[in-house]
């Protein structure tokens, strides 16, 4: 799952419109950000294989200490401490953190563990067995999304345009034929797994960032056009009387 974390990250801000956005947007990436930098250092190991569909092309050989279901928990709540002054933000940065782990769960192929090291692995498999159709499916999950975000957001006189459509851009961009990953997977050692853990992390940070841009812009150009409106309504009121 990659444009999936986001669409739910846009969801929840716009549940939560006073929050602020960038503990979201960053959250919904953590595990993979952690992820990154686990694989450049050594600490999680993956393996090219081109046939890995349908956009990764590799195989997520041991990466417990960031995609387990206990060390998701942790990570989740270290990351929503962080903003312990605020309780709310604190829980749904939580919140939007351990939401990565749920929207993996089923689409990995069996190697989500329980805890680091542990011989049961969890992962419903559809990547494997749907292939493209699992690309597609996290297309359509994430336009049900992006459809019940933009209503929310409208209610408030909020356009999100702007961070549907660099969604819609970063879902062509992991696509099974434009994805870096399939690239990578072709070099040699160590230059796979330095700029493999690399693009991992800069693919969930960048975005978290950019959008965070695009929701704040959005929500500042919502509260101008309703004072707007209200000055215009207030003036057309007064005329009215007079």
């Amino acid at each position: 799952m990659y444009v999936g974390h986001f669409a739910l990250g846009l969801l929840i801000i716009a549940k939560a419109p006073r929050v602020k956005p960038l503990p979201i947007l960053l959250g919904v990436g953590l595990l993979d950000i952690v992820n990154g930098l686990a694989v450049m250092t050594g600490i999680d190991h993956v393996t090219p294989n081109l046939a890995s569909g349908p956009y990764l092309y590799f195989d997520l050989t041991f990466i417990d200490w960031d995609h387990s279901l206990l060390m998701a928990i942790i990570l989740s709540v270290l990351w929503g401490s962080l903003f312990y002054r605020d309780t709310r933000l604190a829980l749904l940065a939580g919140v939007a953190s351990f939401s990565h782990f749920l929207l993996d769960l089923p689409l990995h192929n069996g190697d989500l563990a329980l805890y680091p090291h542990a011989e049961r692995h969890l992962g419903g498999g559809l990547w494997a067995s749907l292939g493209i159709g699992s690309w597609l499916m996290e297309g359509v999950f994430s336009t049900l999304l992006v459809v019940w975000t933009w209503r929310l957001a409208a209610r408030r006189g909020v356009s999100h345009a702007w961070p549907a459509a660099f969604l819609a851009a970063l879902f062509i961009q992991l696509s099974p034929w434009l994805s870096p990953t399939k690239f990578i997977a072709t070099l040699p050692e160590p230059y796979t797994h330095l700029l493999l853990g690399l693009v991992i992390t800069l693919g969930f940070i960048v975005p978290g960032i950019v959008l965070t841009i695009l929701v704040v812009n959005a929500e500042r150009k919502g509260r101008q056009s309703g004072v707007e409106e209200g000055i215009v309504a207030r003036a057309k009121s007064k005329q009215s009387v007079s």
